[in-house]
């Protein structure tokens, strides 16, 4: 095994913060963005959903098309593409001008993610990968403490327009790292849409992999409109929700590094059981807000740390299963990121419209259930498959 090349990780960590901040940013600008097109929060939230079912799509696709090309170029190309894409977001002129820029991100980060979990996973020795990919994955989770709380306080003073500037500018410098970094040649062994096919029909790893979907399906049903949900629940304006989401991102950081430590101790499987049934623990009680803001924050970084302590178990748990087919898994696993986001963004739209935003957080509970009973039956079907 080779050795990973000094500051590799720290590199593909700060790309994948660009990611993080490129993908969820919409997250907190859903209230400026639908009073800037006159348009319901449902309706601008719908963008996540679009960068979603297109990120879906997309990702393992042009995963299999690069696998014969250099991982430098590939994570280069990606990251060009998102910064692009975060400067037609900044200019665009109409609602659907939007939509279409994300689906450009889509496009660039789509082959980011799962390329730099490949990378880091294929130069890890086994009982190290977990935390390995926590510190590749970092970026996402810093992404969430300090980018997208930043974006949307920028967002509520300035502009939303100006939120998604600043990604495209951070895009440029990170590039620039990326490339002196990265080793020119860097690549492993390739993948092809056969490889992508032979994966889609093997029945116990898609049901592992497409836990991630239905897993964080239920964290979006509530946190796609979580700046929604404070502003009418617990009456919170600019300053409340950007803590709000800030606290969420502190919670972000350290899951991400529990998840991994968990995780190499006790093993992938049974820290996924025991995330899972915590998350059934917390999510309801965002269906009683009001609650005092010191209790509101501190139930807000439990809910995100055990929530993004799930990445880390679950891509070690894909890894393990064919580790000859790793490129293809996580791409399919990053896939199943936003088809989850996009199906939790989904229905927490239709809850809202038939219902109301203090319902999301008993919905989320009854997708997170769902997710448990997922799991079980994908533990059993690999548990079958290896005896096999």
């Amino acid at each position: 095994m080779a050795d990973t090349p000094r500051l590799l990780i720290p590199t593909l960590s700060a790309v994948n913060f660009i990611v993080g901040m490129g993908a969820f940013l919409t997250v907190g600008l859903i209230e400026p963005i639908a009073d800037d097109f006159a348009v319901t929060d449902a309706q601008s939230g719908a963008l996540l959903t679009t960068y979603a079912i297109l990120y879906a799509v997309l990702s393992p696709l042009l995963v299999s098309l690069t696998g014969r090309i250099g991982r430098r170029r590939v994570l280069a190309a990606g990251l060009a593409i998102l910064g692009l894409a975060a400067l037609i977001s900044a200019l665009a002129p109409t609602l659907l001008t939007l939509h279409i820029s994300r689906g450009l991100a889509a496009m660039g980060a789509g082959v980011i993610t799962p390329v730099t979990a490949a990378v880091a996973a294929q130069l890890t020795a086994p009982e190290r990968r977990a935390r390995t990919l926590a510190a590749v994955f970092a970026g996402l989770t810093i992404a969430q403490a300090i980018g997208i709380p930043i974006g949307g306080w920028v967002a509520y003073t300035f502009g939303w327009r100006y939120a998604f500037a600043i990604v495209a500018l951070l895009s440029i410098p990170a590039l620039i790292v990326l490339w002196r970094i990265v080793p020119a040649g860097l690549s492993f062994a390739p993948v092809s849409l056969r490889d992508l096919g032979h994966t889609l029909r093997d029945g116990p790893l898609m049901a592992a992999v497409l836990f991630t979907a239905t897993f964080l399906c239920a964290i979006f049903v509530l946190y796609t409109y979580f700046a929604p949900l404070l502003a009418a629940d617990m009456g919170f304006a600019r300053d409340g929700i950007t803590l709000a989401f800030f606290v969420f991102g502190l919670g972000a950081i350290v899951g991400n590094y529990i998840g991994g430590w968990i995780s190499d101790r006790i093993g992938a499987s049974r820290t996924l059981l025991i995330l899972t049934l915590l998350q059934i623990a917390v999510l309801p009680l965002y269906s009683y807000l009001p609650l005092p803001n010191t209790i509101l924050m501190l139930y807000t970084f439990v809910w995100s740390l055990i929530g993004w302590s799930f990445g880390a178990a679950q891509q070690v748990r894909l890894v393990a299963l064919d580790p000859a087919r790793a490129p293809v898994l996580l791409s399919l696993n990053a896939a199943c990121i936003y088809i989850g986001a996009a199906a939790g963004s989904a229905i927490g739209g239709a809850v809202i419209e038939r219902a109301s935003v203090s319902s999301l957080g008993l919905a989320a509970t009854l997708v997170m259930l769902a997710a448990l009973a997922h799991l079980l039956a994908s533990n059993r079907a690999t548990s079958r498959r290896k005896r096999a």
